[in-house]
């Protein structure tokens, strides 16, 4: 089993599209190049922000190939392979292994609520059958059932292949008990967080880093967060937090914000197509507004 040494900041990638959803391989090589040269750790493909929960299987597995002939080692990357029934992400974690992955993250399957042992046994299963590191993902306002502390401990301590966790929880006690009582027992199990916003507390805690959608776009804020706490460089990290901290209402603007962060990638100097796939919808001309002046505020933007 390959190794993850993975840390710092990793985006989670949007996917570029064209207004029929297909592929815009040439905007996605455009944002791949950017945060390649960005300073980030790491990129995470077809993820969340990727719009992997409005693609086929056929489109995720064509997305994973493209950033692994475009990153071509050139950084670590993580596939998103989370689906609602086991064999599917067996089937894309070993697509994502044949295309030279270093790692999958893996949602817990939605729809149906399932018991501790049967999501246990799903990620037990998928630990063994992919032949790559596995990074749990946490996400319980999207998925409806969370991922528990004494679960996250039983999976962490049983399958040695399941390297770490990223934790979208509202509630940082959940990502705070995981440092203080899953990587105490066992340290080289990775914590990231998944709101931007609590990066800072995540890393304090003894946390591995971030990912960070806002990284797409304004990478300098939380790169900067991360590069000062490894220098103790406690001015530099409490004026970059100060500055995400402005950033966040950009998450308010739409449901869901995939629109919104690709409108971001164009304002700060990438002109890529801003489509997205059905059924979410482009970003108004208001928000669109609206996400201007965050982004004057935040410090992306010059002011007028």
């Amino acid at each position: 089993m390959p190794q993850m040494q993975l840390k710092g900041i990793i985006p989670p990638v949007p996917t570029i599209v064209d207004d029929s959803g297909a592929l815009d391989r040439a905007g996605m090589a455009l944002v791949i190049e950017r945060l390649i040269h960005s300073g980030v750790d790491g990129l995470l493909m077809v993820g969340s922000g990727g719009e992997f929960c409005h693609m086929s299987t056929e489109m995720r597995k064509q997305v994973a190939a493209f950033a692994m002939e475009q990153v071509a080692g050139r950084l670590p990357v993580l596939v998103g392979i989370g689906a609602p029934g086991t064999a599917e992400v067996l089937d894309l974690g070993r697509h994502a292994a044949a295309q030279g992955a270093q790692g999958a993250l893996v949602v817990n399957p939605y729809y149906a609520r399932l018991s501790s042992e049967a999501l246990f046994r799903h990620y037990e299963i998928v630990a063994a059958g992919i032949g790559l590191p596995v990074l749990l993902y946490n996400f319980p306002a999207l998925t409806g059932q969370d991922l528990t502390i004494d679960l996250v401990r039983r999976i962490a301590l049983s399958c040695p292949n399941v390297v770490g966790i990223k934790d979208t929880v509202e509630n940082f006690g959940h990502t705070r008990q995981i440092l203080t009582d899953v990587k105490s027992a066992r340290p080289d199990f990775l914590v990231f967080s998944g709101y931007d916003e609590f990066l800072l507390d995540t890393l304090l805690l003894g946390g591995d880093g971030g990912i960070p959608s806002s990284a797409n776009f304004a990478p300098d804020i939380c790169c900067g967060i991360y590069r000062a706490f490894r220098e103790k460089d406690f001015d530099r990290m409490a004026a970059c937090q100060q500055r995400l901290a402005k950033l966040m209402r950009m998450y308010t603007l739409d449901t869901p914000f995939f629109g919104v962060v690709k409108e971001a990638i164009r304002l700060t100097g990438s002109p890529i197509s801003t489509a997205v796939l059905a059924p979410a919808l482009k970003p108004t001309e208001q928000i669109k507004a609206e996400l201007v002046e965050v982004l004057i505020q935040a410090g992306v933007l010059p002011g007028r």
